[in-house]
Protein backbone atom coordinates (compact mmCIF):
# COMPACT_ATOMS: atom_id res chain seq x y z
CA UNK A 1 0.00 0.00 0.00
CA UNK A 2 1.53 3.74 -0.69
CA UNK A 3 1.17 6.06 2.30
CA UNK A 4 2.71 9.13 3.14
CA UNK A 5 4.67 8.54 5.80
CA UNK A 6 5.49 10.84 8.81
CA UNK A 7 6.84 10.16 12.08
CA UNK A 8 5.82 10.71 15.87
CA UNK A 9 8.14 13.91 18.13
CA UNK A 10 5.28 14.76 20.18
CA UNK A 11 7.84 14.30 23.11
CA UNK A 12 10.26 15.83 22.04
CA UNK A 13 8.07 18.96 21.10
CA UNK A 14 6.75 19.20 24.47
CA UNK A 15 9.87 18.96 25.92
CA UNK A 16 11.17 22.03 23.96
CA UNK A 17 7.84 23.59 24.82
CA UNK A 18 6.36 24.35 21.55
CA UNK A 19 3.50 22.76 22.15
CA UNK A 20 1.19 21.70 25.00
CA UNK A 21 -0.90 18.35 24.91
CA UNK A 22 -2.71 19.97 28.01
CA UNK A 23 -1.35 23.25 28.48
CA UNK A 24 -0.40 23.94 32.33
CA UNK A 25 0.97 27.13 34.26
CA UNK A 26 4.49 27.23 36.32
CA UNK A 27 1.69 27.25 39.61
CA UNK A 28 -0.02 24.13 38.21
CA UNK A 29 -3.13 25.38 36.86
CA UNK A 30 -4.63 25.84 33.09
CA UNK A 31 -2.71 27.93 31.40
CA UNK A 32 -4.14 28.49 27.75
CA UNK A 33 -7.72 27.67 26.40
CA UNK A 34 -9.03 23.88 25.91
CA UNK A 35 -8.13 22.14 23.18
CA UNK A 36 -10.81 19.58 21.36
CA UNK A 37 -9.34 17.74 18.58
CA UNK A 38 -10.56 16.38 16.26
CA UNK A 39 -14.14 18.05 16.24
CA UNK A 40 -16.23 16.07 13.85
CA UNK A 41 -19.40 18.29 12.48
CA UNK A 42 -23.07 17.38 11.64
CA UNK A 43 -22.37 18.11 7.99
CA UNK A 44 -19.10 15.71 8.40
CA UNK A 45 -16.41 18.78 8.04
CA UNK A 46 -13.41 17.85 10.34
CA UNK A 47 -11.67 20.36 13.03
CA UNK A 48 -8.62 19.50 14.23
CA UNK A 49 -6.73 21.93 16.49
CA UNK A 50 -3.10 21.94 18.45
CA UNK A 51 -2.19 24.51 20.63
CA UNK A 52 1.47 25.96 20.04
CA UNK A 53 1.75 29.15 20.47
CA UNK A 54 5.20 29.25 19.99
CA UNK A 55 5.43 27.35 16.34
CA UNK A 56 5.69 29.68 13.34
CA UNK A 57 3.50 27.08 10.83
CA UNK A 58 1.65 23.88 11.34
CA UNK A 59 0.60 21.73 8.95
CA UNK A 60 -2.02 18.85 8.52
CA UNK A 61 -0.85 16.02 7.02
CA UNK A 62 -4.32 13.84 5.53
CA UNK A 63 -4.83 11.06 3.22
CA UNK A 64 -6.35 13.37 0.85
CA UNK A 65 -4.10 16.10 0.92
CA UNK A 66 -2.08 18.50 3.24
CA UNK A 67 -3.53 21.65 4.84
CA UNK A 68 -2.17 24.78 6.52
CA UNK A 69 -3.10 25.34 9.81
CA UNK A 70 -4.81 29.22 11.11
CA UNK A 71 -2.85 30.69 13.99
CA UNK A 72 -5.73 32.32 16.22
CA UNK A 73 -4.75 34.85 18.60
CA UNK A 74 -4.78 32.51 22.05
CA UNK A 75 -2.05 30.29 20.50
CA UNK A 76 -4.13 27.51 19.03
CA UNK A 77 -3.50 26.64 15.43
CA UNK A 78 -6.64 24.89 13.46
CA UNK A 79 -7.90 23.55 9.98
CA UNK A 80 -11.36 22.34 8.88
CA UNK A 81 -11.56 19.70 6.23
CA UNK A 82 -14.34 18.11 4.62
CA UNK A 83 -16.80 17.16 4.09
CA UNK A 84 -15.91 14.06 3.90
CA UNK A 85 -17.04 10.57 3.04
CA UNK A 86 -17.98 8.32 5.98
CA UNK A 87 -15.26 6.31 7.28
CA UNK A 88 -12.17 6.42 9.42
CA UNK A 89 -9.18 8.89 8.34
CA UNK A 90 -5.43 8.99 9.34
CA UNK A 91 -3.90 12.18 10.36
CA UNK A 92 -1.19 14.29 11.80
CA UNK A 93 0.51 17.31 12.51
CA UNK A 94 3.83 19.00 11.02
CA UNK A 95 5.39 21.85 13.38
CA UNK A 96 8.00 23.99 11.73
CA UNK A 97 9.09 20.78 9.71
CA UNK A 98 8.72 18.04 12.70
CA UNK A 99 6.12 15.64 12.76
CA UNK A 100 3.65 14.27 15.14
CA UNK A 101 0.42 12.66 16.00
CA UNK A 102 -2.38 14.85 17.78
CA UNK A 103 -1.83 14.89 21.61
CA UNK A 104 -5.36 15.69 22.08
CA UNK A 105 -6.27 12.65 20.21
CA UNK A 106 -6.11 9.38 22.36
CA UNK A 107 -7.28 7.10 18.99
CA UNK A 108 -3.80 6.02 17.46
CA UNK A 109 -2.89 3.60 15.36
CA UNK A 110 0.77 1.67 14.93
CA UNK A 111 1.86 1.33 11.52
CA UNK A 112 5.40 -0.91 10.65
CA UNK A 113 7.62 2.18 11.50
CA UNK A 114 5.64 4.77 12.79
CA UNK A 115 2.09 5.92 14.65
CA UNK A 116 -1.15 7.76 13.24
CA UNK A 117 -3.58 9.77 14.62
CA UNK A 118 -7.16 8.47 13.76
CA UNK A 119 -10.44 9.79 13.03
CA UNK A 120 -13.85 8.41 12.14
CA UNK A 121 -16.42 10.24 10.30
CA UNK A 122 -19.84 8.94 10.96
CA UNK A 123 -22.42 8.26 8.10
CA UNK A 124 -22.37 4.09 7.09
CA UNK A 125 -24.02 2.05 9.15
CA UNK A 126 -21.81 -0.99 8.49
CA UNK A 127 -19.34 0.77 10.14
CA UNK A 128 -20.68 2.90 12.50
CA UNK A 129 -20.91 1.98 16.22
CA UNK A 130 -24.92 0.72 17.38
CA UNK A 131 -26.11 -0.97 19.68
CA UNK A 132 -25.59 -3.90 18.97
CA UNK A 133 -23.32 -6.82 20.95
CA UNK A 134 -19.60 -6.50 20.22
CA UNK A 135 -17.17 -8.62 20.21
CA UNK A 136 -13.44 -8.85 21.25
CA UNK A 137 -10.28 -7.29 19.79
CA UNK A 138 -7.04 -9.13 21.68
CA UNK A 139 -3.14 -8.04 20.89
CA UNK A 140 -1.76 -11.79 21.17
CA UNK A 141 2.52 -12.22 20.92
CA UNK A 142 4.03 -15.45 20.24
CA UNK A 143 6.93 -16.82 19.58
CA UNK A 144 7.40 -17.11 15.18
CA UNK A 145 10.11 -19.99 14.82
CA UNK A 146 10.20 -18.81 11.17
CA UNK A 147 11.56 -15.29 11.82
CA UNK A 148 13.42 -16.36 15.42
CA UNK A 149 11.80 -13.40 17.47
CA UNK A 150 8.95 -12.46 19.11
CA UNK A 151 5.87 -11.53 16.69
CA UNK A 152 2.13 -10.03 17.10
CA UNK A 153 -1.35 -10.30 16.32
CA UNK A 154 -4.56 -8.85 16.32
CA UNK A 155 -7.47 -11.51 16.92
CA UNK A 156 -10.94 -10.66 16.77
CA UNK A 157 -13.87 -13.04 18.57
CA UNK A 158 -17.42 -12.92 18.46
CA UNK A 159 -19.50 -11.65 21.02
CA UNK A 160 -20.44 -14.25 23.76
CA UNK A 161 -16.90 -15.87 22.80
CA UNK A 162 -15.81 -16.22 26.29
CA UNK A 163 -18.81 -17.49 27.99
CA UNK A 164 -19.73 -20.51 25.79
CA UNK A 165 -18.04 -23.58 24.40
CA UNK A 166 -18.98 -23.15 21.01
CA UNK A 167 -16.48 -23.35 18.30
CA UNK A 168 -16.51 -20.55 15.53
CA UNK A 169 -15.02 -20.65 11.38
CA UNK A 170 -11.87 -18.42 11.44
CA UNK A 171 -11.26 -15.53 8.79
CA UNK A 172 -7.35 -14.65 7.96
CA UNK A 173 -6.90 -11.25 7.40
CA UNK A 174 -3.85 -9.52 5.90
CA UNK A 175 -3.14 -5.65 5.82
CA UNK A 176 -1.05 -4.09 3.14
CA UNK A 177 2.25 -3.29 2.95
CA UNK A 178 3.81 -0.44 5.60
CA UNK A 179 0.78 -1.13 7.56
CA UNK A 180 0.29 -3.57 10.78
CA UNK A 181 -1.76 -5.83 12.41
CA UNK A 182 -3.37 -3.14 13.88
CA UNK A 183 -4.84 -1.87 10.70
CA UNK A 184 -7.79 -3.71 10.01
CA UNK A 185 -8.71 -3.12 13.74
CA UNK A 186 -8.49 0.69 13.27
CA UNK A 187 -8.65 2.46 10.30
CA UNK A 188 -10.28 -0.78 8.64
CA UNK A 189 -12.66 -1.12 11.74
CA UNK A 190 -13.26 -4.86 10.54
CA UNK A 191 -14.55 -5.82 14.17
CA UNK A 192 -17.12 -3.60 14.02
CA UNK A 193 -18.33 -4.24 10.34
CA UNK A 194 -17.98 -8.13 11.43
CA UNK A 195 -20.44 -7.37 14.63
CA UNK A 196 -22.62 -5.10 12.55
CA UNK A 197 -22.77 -8.04 9.93
CA UNK A 198 -23.41 -10.19 12.45
CA UNK A 199 -25.84 -8.41 14.62
CA UNK A 200 -28.12 -7.86 11.07
CA UNK A 201 -28.06 -11.27 10.07
CA UNK A 202 -25.78 -11.18 7.53
CA UNK A 203 -22.78 -12.78 8.31
CA UNK A 204 -22.00 -15.87 10.55
CA UNK A 205 -19.96 -15.54 13.83
CA UNK A 206 -16.74 -15.85 13.46
CA UNK A 207 -12.88 -15.91 14.69
CA UNK A 208 -10.86 -13.09 12.64
CA UNK A 209 -6.97 -13.19 12.79
CA UNK A 210 -5.17 -10.29 11.54
CA UNK A 211 -1.47 -11.46 11.46
CA UNK A 212 1.75 -9.19 10.58
CA UNK A 213 2.42 -8.92 7.43
CA UNK A 214 5.69 -7.28 7.67
CA UNK A 215 8.94 -9.29 8.78
CA UNK A 216 9.91 -6.59 10.73
CA UNK A 217 11.94 -5.56 7.63
CA UNK A 218 13.49 -1.44 7.78
CA UNK A 219 13.22 0.43 5.50
CA UNK A 220 9.55 -0.83 4.20
CA UNK A 221 9.25 -3.46 1.62
CA UNK A 222 9.32 -2.21 -1.99
CA UNK A 223 7.26 -3.56 -4.66
CA UNK A 224 7.25 -2.59 -8.48
CA UNK A 225 9.24 -3.41 -11.53
CA UNK A 226 13.19 -3.44 -11.46
CA UNK A 227 15.53 -2.31 -14.21
CA UNK A 228 17.80 -4.33 -15.90
CA UNK A 229 20.34 -4.65 -13.70
CA UNK A 230 19.06 -3.53 -10.94
CA UNK A 231 18.75 -5.78 -7.50
CA UNK A 232 15.73 -7.41 -7.28
CA UNK A 233 13.23 -5.61 -5.15
CA UNK A 234 12.88 -6.73 -1.19
CA UNK A 235 10.55 -9.22 -1.05
CA UNK A 236 11.03 -11.64 1.76
CA UNK A 237 7.09 -10.25 2.83
CA UNK A 238 6.48 -12.71 -0.37
CA UNK A 239 8.22 -15.66 0.58
CA UNK A 240 8.72 -15.45 4.87
CA UNK A 241 5.79 -14.53 5.70
CA UNK A 242 3.93 -17.22 3.88
CA UNK A 243 5.73 -19.66 5.73
CA UNK A 244 5.30 -18.30 9.37
CA UNK A 245 1.53 -18.20 8.38
CA UNK A 246 1.94 -22.24 7.87
CA UNK A 247 4.26 -23.48 10.51
CA UNK A 248 3.90 -20.72 13.40
CA UNK A 249 0.40 -18.19 13.20
CA UNK A 250 -2.14 -21.54 11.85
CA UNK A 251 -0.80 -24.00 14.41
CA UNK A 252 -1.31 -21.21 16.95
CA UNK A 253 -4.98 -20.74 16.48
CA UNK A 254 -6.17 -24.04 16.06
CA UNK A 255 -4.35 -24.77 19.55
CA UNK A 256 -5.51 -21.89 21.24
CA UNK A 257 -8.60 -20.67 20.09
CA UNK A 258 -11.82 -22.75 19.93
CA UNK A 259 -12.03 -22.81 15.56
CA UNK A 260 -13.51 -25.83 13.36
CA UNK A 261 -10.29 -26.71 12.14
CA UNK A 262 -11.25 -27.80 8.47
CA UNK A 263 -11.55 -26.19 4.72
CA UNK A 264 -15.18 -25.49 4.84
CA UNK A 265 -14.77 -23.09 7.95
CA UNK A 266 -11.44 -21.89 7.08
CA UNK A 267 -11.00 -18.65 4.68
CA UNK A 268 -8.47 -16.13 4.17
CA UNK A 269 -8.34 -12.45 2.40
CA UNK A 270 -5.63 -9.74 2.15
CA UNK A 271 -5.09 -6.09 0.72
CA UNK A 272 -2.53 -4.78 -1.56
CA UNK A 273 0.76 -6.72 -0.19
CA UNK A 274 -1.92 -8.74 2.22
CA UNK A 275 -3.65 -9.85 -1.35
CA UNK A 276 -0.28 -11.46 -3.07
CA UNK A 277 0.55 -13.07 0.49
CA UNK A 278 -3.08 -14.35 0.24
CA UNK A 279 -2.37 -15.68 -3.02
CA UNK A 280 0.95 -16.94 -1.80
CA UNK A 281 -0.39 -18.74 1.15
CA UNK A 282 -3.08 -20.19 -0.55
CA UNK A 283 -1.72 -21.98 -3.24
CA UNK A 284 1.16 -23.46 -1.09
CA UNK A 285 -2.28 -25.33 0.45
CA UNK A 286 -5.52 -24.37 -1.11
CA UNK A 287 -6.93 -27.97 0.51
CA UNK A 288 -6.94 -25.53 3.73
CA UNK A 289 -9.47 -22.63 2.80
CA UNK A 290 -13.03 -22.65 0.94
CA UNK A 291 -13.12 -18.69 0.79
CA UNK A 292 -10.15 -16.45 -0.97
CA UNK A 293 -10.44 -12.51 -1.17
CA UNK A 294 -7.90 -10.50 -2.76
CA UNK A 295 -8.52 -7.22 -2.66
CA UNK A 296 -7.21 -4.10 -4.84
CA UNK A 297 -3.67 -6.50 -5.59
CA UNK A 298 -3.02 -9.52 -7.57
CA UNK A 299 0.59 -11.17 -8.10
CA UNK A 300 3.29 -8.93 -6.81
CA UNK A 301 6.70 -9.31 -6.78
CA UNK A 302 7.11 -11.66 -10.17
CA UNK A 303 5.26 -11.09 -13.35
CA UNK A 304 2.25 -12.79 -14.16
CA UNK A 305 4.11 -15.58 -15.78
CA UNK A 306 6.38 -16.33 -13.25
CA UNK A 307 4.08 -16.76 -10.58
CA UNK A 308 2.10 -19.00 -12.80
CA UNK A 309 4.83 -21.30 -13.11
CA UNK A 310 6.14 -21.83 -9.94
CA UNK A 311 2.17 -22.38 -8.90
CA UNK A 312 1.02 -24.07 -11.77
CA UNK A 313 1.07 -27.95 -9.86
CA UNK A 314 -1.46 -26.31 -7.57
CA UNK A 315 -3.15 -24.34 -10.59
CA UNK A 316 -3.94 -27.30 -12.02
CA UNK A 317 -5.02 -29.60 -9.17
CA UNK A 318 -8.74 -30.22 -10.01
CA UNK A 319 -9.68 -31.80 -6.62
CA UNK A 320 -8.49 -29.13 -4.54
CA UNK A 321 -10.66 -27.02 -6.58
CA UNK A 322 -13.39 -28.28 -6.07
CA UNK A 323 -13.89 -27.34 -2.20
CA UNK A 324 -12.92 -23.83 -3.07
CA UNK A 325 -16.27 -22.31 -2.73
CA UNK A 326 -15.31 -18.53 -3.24
CA UNK A 327 -12.47 -16.66 -5.56
CA UNK A 328 -13.19 -13.16 -4.87
CA UNK A 329 -11.21 -10.37 -6.63
CA UNK A 330 -12.65 -6.62 -5.92
CA UNK A 331 -10.00 -3.40 -7.19
CA UNK A 332 -11.21 0.03 -7.89
CA UNK A 333 -10.98 1.46 -11.33
CA UNK A 334 -8.71 3.86 -10.21
CA UNK A 335 -6.51 1.87 -8.72
CA UNK A 336 -2.63 1.81 -9.33
CA UNK A 337 -2.72 -2.47 -9.63
CA UNK A 338 -6.03 -2.73 -11.56
CA UNK A 339 -4.14 -4.09 -14.43
CA UNK A 340 -2.36 -6.42 -12.26
CA UNK A 341 -5.50 -7.60 -10.80
CA UNK A 342 -6.81 -8.18 -14.51
CA UNK A 343 -4.08 -10.14 -15.54
CA UNK A 344 -4.01 -12.38 -12.03
CA UNK A 345 -7.95 -12.90 -12.61
CA UNK A 346 -7.36 -13.78 -16.24
CA UNK A 347 -4.40 -16.13 -15.68
CA UNK A 348 -6.66 -17.89 -12.94
CA UNK A 349 -9.72 -18.34 -15.21
CA UNK A 350 -7.44 -20.00 -17.97
CA UNK A 351 -6.33 -22.67 -15.81
CA UNK A 352 -10.39 -23.05 -14.85
CA UNK A 353 -10.81 -21.36 -11.26
CA UNK A 354 -14.27 -19.52 -11.43
CA UNK A 355 -13.22 -15.64 -10.52
CA UNK A 356 -15.69 -13.36 -8.95
CA UNK A 357 -14.48 -10.29 -10.13
CA UNK A 358 -15.57 -6.68 -10.14
CA UNK A 359 -13.69 -3.41 -11.11
CA UNK A 360 -15.68 -0.60 -8.40
CA UNK A 361 -15.40 2.63 -7.94
CA UNK A 362 -12.21 4.21 -5.98
CA UNK A 363 -8.86 3.82 -6.12
CA UNK A 364 -5.80 2.22 -3.39
CA UNK A 365 -7.74 3.47 -0.02
CA UNK A 366 -9.75 1.75 3.11
CA UNK A 367 -12.97 3.57 1.35
CA UNK A 368 -12.85 0.50 -0.84
CA UNK A 369 -11.14 -1.80 1.46
CA UNK A 370 -13.87 -1.35 3.96
CA UNK A 371 -16.56 -2.02 1.48
CA UNK A 372 -14.95 -5.01 0.53
CA UNK A 373 -14.78 -6.78 3.69
CA UNK A 374 -18.65 -5.57 3.94
CA UNK A 375 -19.53 -7.33 1.03
CA UNK A 376 -17.24 -10.63 1.16
CA UNK A 377 -17.52 -11.28 5.02
CA UNK A 378 -21.60 -12.35 4.28
CA UNK A 379 -19.90 -15.26 1.57
CA UNK A 380 -18.29 -17.07 3.80
CA UNK A 381 -19.25 -20.36 5.90
CA UNK A 382 -22.26 -20.48 4.54
CA UNK A 383 -24.00 -24.50 4.37
CA UNK A 384 -20.84 -25.34 6.49
CA UNK A 385 -22.00 -23.96 10.16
Amino acid sequence: MRQSRFWSAAVPLLLAGQICAQPEAPGGGPAGPPVISPEVHADRRVTVRLFAPQAREVRLHFEQGGYVLRKRADGVWEATVGPLDPGSYRYGFSVDGANFTDPRNVEVERMQVLTRSIMHVPGAAFMDMRDVPYGTVSLVTYRSKVLNRIRRMHVYTPPGYEANTQRYPVLYLLHGANESDQSWSTVGRAGVIIDNLTADGKAVPMIVVMPNGHADQTPPVIFGPVAPGAPPPLNVELTEIPKEFAIDILPYIESHYRVIADRAHRAIAGLSMGGTQTLNIAMAGLERFSAVGVFSSGVLGATVAEWETAHVAALNDAKTKRGLRVLWFRTGSDDFLLSTTKSTVEMLRKHGFDVAFQETQGAHTWVNWRNYLNEFAPLLFRGGV
